[in-house]
This record gives structure tokens, sequence and C-alpha cells, in this order.
């Protein structure tokens, strides 16, 4: 979905914003901002659940789950689906397995 911007938002993220019938609730150019936060999140996570994995040894999906929890708490910065949305994208940028993660409640 390109509106003259060079980002390429996936299909996945795009659904975060879409209604039943597959049309936008949020404007493009936000989807875009709220795409670039949340890459930008999972980017910055990486290093440090792979220092969590090495240093304490727990499971990878502990750690995702624990991060997840850390992106829902007071003051997030990113909505619940947008939590999940990163977390699974860390997973696979760590080439981890995604963990079953519940669905938020609508």
């Amino acid at each position: 979905m390109q509106d003259g911007s060079q980002i390429f938002i996936p299909d996945s993220f795009i659904a975060l914003h879409q209604g039943r019938n597959h049309k936008l609730l949020t404007p493009l150019a936000e989807v875009a901002t709220r795409y670039e936060l949340c890459e930008d999140l999972a980017q910055m996570l990486v290093e440090q659940a792979q220092i969590l994995y090495h240093q304490s040894a727990p499971s990878e999906a502990a750690i995702l789950k624990t991060m997840l929890m850390g992106l829902q708490g007071e003051g997030a910065v990113v909505t619940q689906p947008e939590a999940r949305w990163v977390i699974l994208r860390l997973a696979e940028l760590l080439e981890w397995k995604a963990p079953e993660l519940a669905q938020p409640e609508s």
C-alpha cells in the first residue's frame, strides 16, 4: 500500500488498522507513522532479547512474552494489537519460533 511514500507497509500491519470490510480505519499517513514506530521498536529489541537469552537463558517464548507485557504496560506507546505485532516481528528478526499470544479483547 503506497501513498507517495517509499515505505512498504506489510499487510500484517495494515490489517491492524482495517475494519471488517478491509477499509482503513486510520489515515494511511498515520498507519505509515505507526508502522515505522513499531518496526523501529522491534529492531531495537533484538539486542535486548539476545542479551536476556544469553544471560538468564529462559526460553525464547518466555522472553518474548515478558517483552509483550512490557509493551502493554502503563505508559505504552503502542496499542495492544501493535504490541503483539512488534513481538511477532521480533521473533521473526531473531529467527525464533513465534509464541502463542492471546488475542486482544475486542
